[in-house]
């Protein structure tokens, strides 16, 4: 008679994912700027793990370079980020990578066991450490910033946006809590930050400037310009005081709560992940990119009506 636990029994899964482009990432250094720009346009600059990599191998090298005093992340194209992705050709949720946390390899695990280890990783993990990172960060935002856009924007020191920026995490709409790098009652108070969750709608750049979460915003046409000056700005300082000056920061967010924040809210939002599979409906809810962007355009249609 077999002990062995069915749970046990691993399935190795396929991946089908297709690139449209390998680099996902382009890297280039100027002046003692590195600028970091994310190279989906055709798809919004969604995140796959081949990009999530692609930023951490980038972060990494401006890092490690002692002519980069700065680094900036941008998006190509119409919009910062549109997220995670969920449903390009490119979507490699199940793939191996060479990962950067000594978090074991997703794909071979059961269950809830599955996305809790990924995300820990691709997530979760890799925005910490970049949140961490030495030097200083500036996102340079420009039309979408949603859901895993905006941990992207929010691991950054500095954050400026464009006149057609906006803001929004409508993953509640999934059942899900939140993207998984939580710090929306940080960069947000309490009542705003419910708000930004409950209803899932846009934040424009001009209410997310009053919220604090925005440094500036400034005309679209004069976005790179003013990121180029506050950047230059940036390099020409000490760089042990900027990372001294950040660290402290940092810590003290930490001692806020932000740390914990996150760890609650991420066992939450594995939760309902799980609770979703549990329920037939999948980890999101139901939900694919096609039905939430046109949940999405409803939305901002029945809100100008």
């Amino acid at each position: 008679m077999s002990t062995q636990n069915p749970a046990d029994q691993f399935i190795q899964r396929d991946d089908p994912s297709v690139y449209e482009t390998q680099e996902p990432v382009l890297y280039a250094v100027k002046d003692g700027i590195a600028t970091v720009t994310m190279n989906r346009p055709g798809f919004n600059n969604a995140q796959n793990s081949q990009m999530t990599y692609a930023l951490d191998a980038a972060f990494r090298r401006a890092v490690d370079d002692d002519e980069v005093r700065v680094i900036v992340l941008c998006g190509e194209g119409k919009h910062f980020s549109a997220g995670h992705d969920i449903g390009t050709p490119g979507r490699d949720v199940n793939k191996s990578f060479d990962r950067a946390h000594l978090w074991w390899d997703h794909t071979n695990k059961p269950g809830a066991e599955f996305n809790y280890a990924r995300e820990q990783e691709v997530y979760l993990g890799m925005c910490r450490r970049w949140h961490d990172i030495p030097k200083p960060t500036v996102a340079m935002v420009q039309g979408a910033c949603v859901a895993g856009g905006l941990m992207l924007a929010w691991v950054c020191d500095l954050i400026i946006a464009s006149e057609d920026a906006f803001f929004q995490d409508p993953v509640v709409r999934m059942g899900i809590p939140g993207v998984e790098y939580f710090a929306h009652v940080h960069e947000l108070n309490p009542r705003i930050a419910k708000e930004f969750l409950f209803l899932g709608e846009r934040m424009t750049a001009d209410r997310a400037y009053q919220m604090g979460m925005v440094n500036r915003v400034v005309p679209r046409a004069q976005l790179a310009e003013e990121v180029q000056t506050i950047a230059t700005r940036l390099a020409s300082q000490p760089r042990m005081g900027l990372a001294l000056t950040k660290q402290v920061i940092n810590r003290v967010e930490d001692l806020q709560g932000l740390r914990a924040t996150m760890d609650m809210a991420y066992g939450y939002h594995h939760l309902a992940h799980a609770h979703g599979q549990l329920l037939g409906a999948g980890h999101l809810g139901g939900h694919d990119a096609k039905s939430m962007v046109a949940a999405n355009k409803n939305d901002a249609t029945d809100k100008n009506a």
